[in-house]
C-alpha cells in the first residue's frame, strides 16, 4: 500500500454522489486511466451496521463490499476522464446495474483495510463492465464482475 494516496477524499467526493454513511472509498492508491484502479477503505468499528451484523462477531455485510466495489468502478471511469482532460461538464450519473459471478470468499472485520481493484472489462454504449476484487490482509473478500450504467451525463 502506498503511504500517500494518489487521490484523497476531496476528489472522491467531487466524483461520487455518495456521502457518509454510504461512501465506501477513503482513498485511491493507484490509477491506470481507462484500465485499472486500486482504492482503500478502512472498516471502522463504529459503523452503524455492526450493531446488528453481528453484535458478538461484527462482519461487514457483503452487499456493502459490493457497493464499495461499484464505487471503485465509478471512480475508475471518473478519474480516467479527469486524468485525460476529458472531464464532462456537471456530474454524470453512473449507477450500479448488475453483478455477475460475485463470490464472497472471506469476511471483512472492523479494523481491516479493504483494498479494492476494478479493471475495465467492456463498454457497451452507456454500460461499463468491470472485473472487481476486494482483499483484506492479502485474503480475497469478494470478487466478480459489476456493470455500471450511465443514466445522465456525457460519455
Amino acid at each position: 500500500m502506498n503511504a500517500e494516496p494518489q487521490y484523497g477524499i476531496d476528489m472522491i467526493m467531487r466524483l461520487l454522489p455518495h456521502r457518509e454513511p454510504f461512501l465506501f472509498v477513503d482513498a485511491v492508491s493507484r490509477l491506470v486511466p481507462d484500465r485499472r484502479i486500486v482504492t482503500l477503505r478502512t472498516v471502522r468499528a463504529d459503523e452503524p451496521w455492526f450493531a446488528g451484523h453481528f453484535p458478538k462477531k461484527p462482519i461487514l455485510p457483503g452487499v456493502l463490499v459490493v457497493d464499495a466495489l461499484a464505487q471503485t468502478g465509478g471512480l475508475l471511469w471518473g478519474l480516467s476522464k479527469v486524468a485525460s482532460g476529458r472531464e464532462p461538464p456537471g456530474r454524470p450519473e453512473l449507477f450500479y446495474l448488475a453483478a455477475a459471478n460475485v463470490k464472497f470468499v472471506a469476511p471483512a472485520f472492523p479494523g481491516d483495510v479493504l483494498e479494492m481493484t476494478a479493471e475495465a472489462d467492456r463498454q457497451f454504449g452507456a454500460l461499463f463492465s468491470y472485473a472487481v476484487e476486494a482483499t483484506a490482509k492479502r485474503k480475497t473478500v469478494a470478487k466478480g464482475t459489476l456493470t455500471l450504467a450511465m443514466v445522465k451525463g456525457e460519455l
